[in-house]
């Protein structure tokens, strides 16, 4: 499969045009706030974007970032302008093809971003051996990815990988393909499919079992949508099996429940983080207005005050008296059916 991945992202697809299905969307549904970032970075390097999703998580400034699967390097650039002069990303690919692409318009983006360092780095190898590239465990803050997980022949290696490179309190951030059940072995074995990121996507609550297993033990849903399979021909070969791009957060935090239990606390977010003034956007279902007191389960109590986002939001409340599952927590397809639209995990 990393014969065949290689082949098909170095020598099949020329740009992101050459792409046969939606999994790979277009800039015009990213956040406003972003544009300008992605306004700096060297046009061959945005035509060579396959990326599904949004992996710029909130407060990053001065932070190490890890990006697995950076191609040819956008991602790592936009990186680069968030976590500042201060800050680093790595970005880690298998293909020697568009890392060189990367590599070359490294003192552009050091002279575009106003720089007066180079604050990035690109490495050549695989995202589910990543303790062959000299990496320190507990090195990064912020471990993000774009639309490769469901590439990797070995997931569960990358999962451990990421936990083990994660500081206590950092996050995977990441977006990927992810199926409403588990792909048939022929859609699996299918060079295409494979390819555009179809065939090696996981169904949604094997990941979850995954992550929890790896010590990802509250996995969160930040966006999603359904992927169009605009070419007929695949349309076919896929019949009723449907996917989505999913955006994740997990976060390597000790003692984490398996559900969401209520133990009368509450956040304020004070506002002010970049891109989310008014507003903090933990996941799907925590959507957090500035000022506002927000009830939420001891999980999620603990994802805002034991990792970067404290310093944003006032506390209340303790773990010294359970009242039971958290009300409105519960089972079933996480995905929705109906494309979010604007501000959809997409850029």
């Amino acid at each position: 499969m990393h014969d065949l991945v290689k082949d098909y992202y170095a020598n099949q697809l020329k740009s992101s045009a050459d792409l046969r299905t939606s999994a790979c969307c277009d800039a015009s549904r990213m956040p406003d706030w972003l544009k300008p970032l992605l306004a700096r970075i060297h046009p061959e390097v945005m035509s060579r974007y396959y990326g599904c999703g949004l992996v710029c998580p909130a407060g990053l400034d001065g932070l190490s970032v890890l990006d697995l699967g950076c191609g040819s390097g956008r991602d790592v650039y936009a990186l680069a302008q968030l976590v500042g002069e201060a800050g680093r990303v790595v970005g880690v690919d298998m293909t020697e093809e568009q890392l060189a692409v990367a590599e070359a318009h490294r003192e552009h983006h050091r002279q575009a971003f106003g720089f007066s360092r180079d604050n990035v780095e690109f490495r050549l190898g695989y995202i589910e051996r990543l303790d062959e590239l000299g990496l320190s465990d507990a090195s990064f803050d912020v471990v993000v990815s774009n639309c490769v997980v469901n590439l990797s022949p070995d997931k569960e290696a990358v999962l451990r990988q990421v936990h083990r490179l994660l500081k206590t309190g950092g996050e995977f951030y990441f977006s990927d393909i992810q199926a409403d059940r588990r792909v048939a072995p022929e859609l699996r074995n299918d060079p295409v499919l494979y390819g555009e990121c179809l065939g090696g996507a996981l169904y949604w609550n094997d990941f979850l079992a995954l992550a929890r297993r790896r010590g990802f033990a509250d996995p969160r849903l930040v966006k999603d949508r359904p992927i169009a399979l605009t070419d007929p021909a695949l349309a076919a070969r896929v019949g009723n099996t449907r996917f989505y791009s999913a955006t994740w957060r997990l976060f390597k935090l000790d003692g984490l429940e398996p559900d969401c239990e209520d133990y009368g606390q509450a956040v304020v977010y004070r506002g002010g983080l970049r891109g989310q003034e008014h507003r903090f956007i933990l996941d799907k279902h925590h959507i957090i207005e500035a000022g506002r007191v927000f009830p939420v389960c001891g999980n999620t109590w603990r994802m805002l005050r034991d990792t970067r986002f404290a310093p944003w939001f006032d506390f209340i409340g303790d773990f010294s008296r359970h009242y039971g599952i958290f009300a409105g927590c519960g089972g079933g397809l996480p995905f929705d059916d109906a494309d979010q639209g604007e501000g959809a995990s997409c850029c």
